[in-house]
Parts: C-alpha cells; sequence; structure tokens
C-alpha cells in the first residue's frame, strides 16, 4: 500500500528553488519566493507511488491549463486537478508546468513552501529582468532551515518491543512485571508517558475479562 505521507515529506534545501515576487522602487529588495522544480515534483511522486502508479493529464477549462494528478490507491484510480495560466502559444509550457505542480500540491507535494516566510533579499539586474544575488543563498537556505518541520525521531527498540508486548497479557501479574520493566527501559520520556497510558488500558481490560471470567 502507498504511503501517501510521504509525499508531504519537505525537500531538501537545495532541491528548493528562489524567485523574486515583489520589489521595492527602487528595485534594490525583493521579496524570494520558493518553489520547486517539476521535474523533482516528478522524482517525488515516482518514489512514493511508483513509476507506474501515478500519472496526468491535461483537460482544459475555460481558456484555462489545468493538470489531473492521478494516484494508484489500491485498485482504483484516485485524481486531484488544479490549474494555472492562459493557455496561449507563448506561455503554453510554463502553464503546463505550473499546473502540474499546484495539482501535486493537492496531494501534498511541497504544500509546506505555502508557509514559509517569503523574505526580502537583495536583487541585481541582468539583461532586462532581476535576480537574486549570490550572497543572499545561504540566508535564503538557512531561512529554508528554520521553517521546516523537524522529522520526529523513530521510536526506540525498547517503546516498540513493550508496546507490541502489552497488548498481548492477558493477567494481572503479567501486567505488574510488563510495569516494572517499563520503569527502568531505555525509553524517552513521552514514550514512557504512552506506555503508562496503555498499561492503564490494559489493566481496565484485563480486570474486566477477570470480573466476567468469574
Amino acid at each position: 500500500m502507498i504511503d501517501l505521507a510521504k509525499l508531504k515529506a519537505p525537500f531538501a534545501p537545495e532541491r528548493v528553488s528562489w524567485r523574486i515576487g515583489s520589489t521595492n522602487s527602487e528595485k534594490t529588495k525583493g521579496m524570494a519566493l520558493a518553489y520547486l522544480d517539476a521535474r523533482d515534483v516528478m522524482e517525488r511522486l515516482d518514489e512514493v507511488c511508483g513509476v507506474a502508479g501515478w500519472q496526468c493529464s491535461y483537460p482544459h477549462a475555460n481558456g484555462k491549463t489545468v493538470c489531473a494528478i492521478s494516484i494508484k490507491v489500491g485498485d482504483e484510480w484516485i485524481s486531484k486537478e488544479d490549474g494555472a495560466g492562459d493557455t496561449d502559444v507563448e506561455k503554453e509550457k510554463g502553464a503546463l508546468s505550473d499546473a502540474f505542480k499546484r495539482a501535486a500540491v493537492r496531494w501534498g507535494v511541497g504544500r509546506y513552501l505555502y508557509d514559509m516566510p517569503s523574505p526580502w533579499v537583495a536583487i541585481e539586474q541582468r539583461g532586462r529582468s532581476y535576480i537574486i544575488k549570490d550572497s543572499e543563498y545561504t540566508r535564503l537556505a538557512a531561512a529554508l532551515s528554520k521553517g521546516v518541520p523537524a522529522t520526529p525521531a523513530p521510536p526506540s527498540e525498547a517503546f516498540t518491543r513493550l508496546k507490541s508486548e502489552v497488548a498481548h497479557i492477558q493477567t494481572q501479574v503479567g501486567l505488574k512485571t510488563w510495569a516494572e520493566n517499563v520503569a527502568v527501559a531505555p525509553v524517552t520520556d513521552g514514550e514512557r508517558q504512552e506506555l503508562r497510558s496503555l498499561y492503564k488500558a490494559r489493566v481496565a481490560v484485563v480486570s474486566q475479562a477477570e470480573r466476567t471470567a468469574a
């Protein structure tokens, strides 16, 4: 079964690009906006869904380019779609890419970037357009890392084992021994608290079973 939650995982900072949004009147500073390349979005879909587990199509609606991304979940194809830009010839390639990335956001790919800060950075003219100065990218990478939620540490082996054991204990004596093991187990405070909650719940179940048997 596909773990769709993995689609929402943050990308490495070096995979995130930046473009200029609003600028000041002097054209010396601009608002940096984070975005993903369509190829990185495709790779994420390949990694999570498998190369044969997703597909996209481009229906059009009211002169707009619309992308529908379908993912095979079990035996069923589920689609989510979004659109972007006018479909005139000059901008069609950009509209296709933008619509694809927006449809992927509906699946969670890169959605966290919408909550990222958009800092003002120094910009410089390059031809007819403006670009972010190279000196700003270290600060942008730091801002990006700071804005990404920390990945929770995996549960300890002791926690996983104890959590599995308690569900099979059938006696109060067994539960008492298990609780003693929890007290000295190499687990985090949060894990120990969760195990104690499981203990209380299991005591209630075992007590009810013993009363019924009596």
